[in-house]
């Protein structure tokens, strides 16, 4: 009985060991006009993913405007602070984690990474309205019993310029959520950050380029990846705190991994196989790894019938090959 016992504890070891080190296989699902129903989140189970991104979003006229608008009644209801509520109350009952990741949009789809002001009291103005932007979804954050909350995404002019604003509204969260902490760095913003020993997470989105070639092999992807892992890990390892890819995914087109963030080209060829290859080289050179804690693919629609397909060269892996190639990993990670 008593080697029944030792052998009986060992396993619950391993086991516990095991759910410590378990990757985050996350999607960043896409707010939608609509509630999420259990039949959108079983499409994410059967993705074998067990986390999610939910990205309620506020509003910018322009790249100088210091003033957000956020949960409106003009939003979707998935952007507002009710559709977030239930997105999370529905993945939570379905034992998904999630990253709660407030997001500014900026009018004609101008890049968050160059918001920035043109005197003190319009930056003021900007802190004030993001402030209260940000702790409205922190309180819901902690409501919820969020996992993960995210900051800011790529906000790189406002991280460099406002540092103590930064390191002030992070106490500020501290203050409302119990939880774990990130910020989504661009990939090439993410050395530049001031603040990563406050928080728990080095976020990055991982549009890192790769390869010039039209379709490049997953030897080729992984060759590509030489040039930029060392550094993250050292990075990671300097600010001892793990990396987590906030985003991280390729379009289903030619050259799909020389400009990965590329969202303004509809035009380009559908390379169903650039996207296997490019998606199969990230998680096979990064989820092995002890200092990463795993990532968010960029990104899924809750209605999956309706999304992406064999003529769709965007973003989503939806109903294209490399849905199977993220779930065969996921399962193995």
């Amino acid at each position: 009985m008593k080697r029944i016992g030792v052998f009986i504890l060992l396993c619950l070891q391993i086991n516990c060991t095991s759910q410590e080190t378990k990757k985050i296989n996350g999607l960043s699902l896409v707010a939608s006009r609509n509630s999420l129903a259990q039949e959108n989140v079983k499409e994410v189970l059967n993705l074998n993913a067990n986390h999610a991104t939910i990205m309620p979003f506020g509003f910018i006229g322009d790249l100088s405007s210091p003033e957000i608008m956020f949960n409106s009644e003009r939003q979707w209801f998935g952007e507002t602070k009710k559709g977030a509520k239930q997105y999370i109350q529905k993945l939570h009952e379905n034992g998904i984690g999630v990253m709660l990741k407030p997001q500014i949009w900026i009018r004609r789809g101008e890049f968050t990474g160059n918001l920035k002001m043109n005197s003190e009291a319009e930056w003021n103005a900007l802190e004030s309205s993001y402030r209260k932007f940000i702790l409205t979804y922190a309180e819901l954050a902690e409501e919820e019993k969020i996992e993960i909350f995210c900051l800011g995404t790529e906000l790189e002019e406002f991280v460099v310029n406002r540092p103590n604003f930064w390191l002030d509204l992070i106490h500020e969260v501290k203050n409302v959520f119990s939880g774990k902490l990130t910020y989504a760095a661009n990939w090439d913003e993410y050395t530049k950050v001031t603040f990563w020993e406050e928080l728990d997470y080095i976020g990055i989105d991982a549009y890192f380029p790769l390869s010039d070639a039209k379709s490049p092999t997953v030897e080729e992807l992984k060759t590509g990846w030489h040039k930029w892992k060392g550094a993250i890990a050292k990075f990671s390892s300097d600010k001892k705190a793990p990396v987590l890819f906030t985003e991280f995914g390729y379009r289903s087109m030619d050259f799909t991994a020389k400009k990965p963030w590329l969202v303004d080209r509809h035009d380009e060829n559908v390379n169903m196989e650039a996207q296997v290859n490019a998606t199969k080289a990230i998680i096979e050179e990064f989820w092995a790894e002890e200092w990463f804690a795993g990532g968010y693919v960029w990104k899924w629609f809750i209605d999956h019938e309706q999304s992406g397909g064999g003529e769709n060269n965007r973003f989503t892996p939806q109903n294209k090959p490399a849905e199977q190639t993220i779930r065969a990993l996921y399962k193995m990670y």
